[in-house]
């Protein structure tokens, strides 16, 4: 039967993988619970549904059953944690104004991105197929964001890795 106590190194674990989702989470529920109000219907209705949406895929996804492998339920846990990152960026590329937040947004992508692939790589899993680039991001039923650029003026749909990922897998040949 298993302990009910942490041992320290699993607390920091645990801790180390869930705070980042906690506080968003807690962010996202503010964002939420004032969406819920009169104003729901609003313009930010599909930002806040689409939002909503990657919370509860990423929150669902990072419900994992112990393996017994500290690395792969790590791995476990980040990949949906970063692709959720990724899903929300993506929903600020489609619906934000706000030029400084939407270049930090292309950032999150490509950063998020590259960290999937290291964690993939790391344990030796198949790397997951290329998307457009963070600026081609489009609403799935909505007309193109004034801000995005059309996909046939980008042909940019590789994902770039980063020079660690790069030494780590040229190191363990």
């Amino acid at each position: 039967m298993p302990s009910i106590f942490l041992t320290a190194s699993r607390a920091r674990f645990v801790t180390a993988a869930v705070f980042p989702v906690v506080v968003m989470s807690l962010g996202m529920g503010v964002s939420l619970a004032h969406a819920a109000g009169p104003s729901n219907a609003g313009p930010e209705a599909p930002f806040l549904a689409e939002n909503d949406d990657a919370m509860t895929r990423m929150m669902d996804a990072m419900s994992i059953k112990p393996s017994g492998d500290v690395d792969h339920d790590f791995v476990g846990m980040m990949l949906p944690h970063h692709q959720g990152a990724i899903d929300m960026a993506q929903a600020e590329l489609r619906y934000g104004h706000n030029e400084q937040l939407r270049r930090i947004a292309q950032e999150i992508v490509v950063e998020q991105q590259q960290e999937i692939i290291a964690m993939r790589l790391a344990l030796g899993q198949p790397l997951p197929p290329s998307a457009p680039a963070p600026d081609q991001a489009q609403p799935p039923s909505s007309p193109a964001s004034p801000h995005a650029v059309p996909p046939e003026a980008s042909s940019t749909k590789t994902m770039s890795m980063p020079m660690s990922s790069m030494r780590m897998k040229q190191e363990s040949k």
